[in-house]
């Protein structure tokens, strides 16, 4: 007997196995009406044969959307004014496309009258966190089906089966081989879990990564790059002009081409088990690279340092799916005050795998001023008489602690 009270659905669909079979076990189920939602978010692969899995299997309202601009704009490009990176190293690169994508799952759902949102994320990981904190923050009434968490199709050859006994399209290459590991990829990296990765010693076999080459086979000659900032974001790339998305697209193919972005990780996961995976994120990390360098030169010490701070507890909301959170958004309005002078242009070398800074300017910005830095003489500009009073002010509570101790 079907479960009740729920009419509508709107599924998160990719066209693949997982929630082909879920589209069709949400009508069995619930007998209820499946709306599918398909986004791309720059993940590289077509997402129009979405449409057509989805039509042959019945399903009469179908989305299908371009994000790229917005995830870029108004999710990645925020993110990286703040130098987000979990744990010292993973640049959030799945972490980040979840508020997008929940935040249409539940305007599609006000649009199309539906009464729940459904997502093909497993119990054990971290987007079913983030997809449904995102749900809840913007439409505190959803329902939402977690499949993962209520079916007894735990093996691929169960799902397999299900697809076989309903009549459920599926595509040679799912039947067939497949890759071992489990990916997720869009216009800032692209992730692989699973398979020889679930052992933390095994090394990585070279032909998983898809984006990059390796950095021995990488050029012999460096790779000039001009960067351009505007209020924090990149704007030009070598002096054209390009969207969010445009800037990210190329430099992953400039950045692949230089091995530059992979990187190898056992993370701490919001739901308690430590995972391990890998990652390419080519674009993000030269991003991150030359938005610290630009800041080195605009930002006041105390703004920047105060900011450096700030930034772990800025990730791990967003590595815990809190984008929505007043929290987020606090430190979000904060960070981006911040912003309004990082303005300038930064030179990079890409060599080998290596991002490494090479220029910095800004017309009219920068508090770099060579006549107090230089070496030679300044001409009275900073009077080297200062810093001992400075340094016996700044020593007194070490002297004072220092005789107390006997010293």
């Amino acid at each position: 007997m079907a479960k009740t009270g729920i009419d509508k659905v709107v599924l998160a669909y990719s066209g693949g196995l997982d929630t082909s079979v879920i589209l069709k076990w949400l009508e069995d189920t619930y007998g209820c009406e499946v709306v599918t939602f398909t986004a791309d978010v720059g993940q590289g692969e077509e997402v129009e044969p979405a449409r057509a899995k989805a039509q042959a299997m019945g399903i009469e309202e179908i989305y299908i959307e371009d994000l790229r601009e917005e995830f870029a704009r108004d999710y990645v490009f925020p993110m990286f004014r703040a130098n987000a990176i979990y744990e010292g190293e993973y640049l959030l690169g799945t972490s980040i496309a979840r508020p997008l994508i929940a935040k249409r799952l539940v305007e599609i759902a006000r649009e199309t009258g539906a009464d729940a949102i459904a997502h093909g994320a497993t119990g054990k990981g971290n987007d079913q966190v983030r997809f449904e904190l995102g749900a809840y923050a913007l439409m505190p009434e959803v329902k939402i089906i977690a499949p993962w968490r209520e079916w007894d199709l735990l093996s691929r050859k169960k799902l397999m089966d299900y697809a076989e006994q309903h009549d459920i399209p599926v595509d040679f290459a799912q039947q067939g081989k497949k890759s071992p590991y489990s990916m997720d990829a869009n216009l800032l990296h692209i992730s692989y879990e699973g398979d020889i990765l679930e052992d933390p010693w095994a090394e990585p076999d070279e032909d998983m990564w898809r984006w990059s080459v390796s950095p021995e086979k990488a050029p012999d000659s460096p790779r000039y790059l001009e960067l351009t900032f505007e209020n924090g974001d990149i704007t030009a790339l070598d002096g054209q002009p390009m969207s969010p998305a445009t800037v990210m697209e190329t430099l992953n193919t400039i950045g692949g081409e230089n091995g530059i972005g992979r990187d190898d990780i056992v993370e701490n996961r919001y739901v308690g088990m430590k995972s391990r995976g890998c990652y390419e994120t080519p674009a993000g990390t030269i991003m991150l690279k030359a938005h610290r360098a630009m800041e080195s030169l605009t930002l006041d010490r105390e703004a920047a340092h105060l900011k450096d701070e700030l930034m772990p507890r800025y990730a791990k909301l967003i590595y815990n799916g809190y984008w929505w959170s007043p929290e987020r958004e606090m430190l979000q309005a904060a960070i981006d005050q911040t912003q309004r002078v990082v303005n300038g242009v930064v030179r990079l070398k890409l060599y080998k795998g290596n991002v490494i800074v090479v220029g910095r300017k800004s017309e009219s910005d920068s508090l770099f001023d060579e006549s107090i830095a230089t070496f030679e003489d300044d001409a009275g500009a900073y009077d080297q008489k200062d810093a001992e009073g400075f340094i016996r002010l700044n020593s007194l509570r070490l002297r004072v602690a220092a005789k107390r101790r006997g010293r």
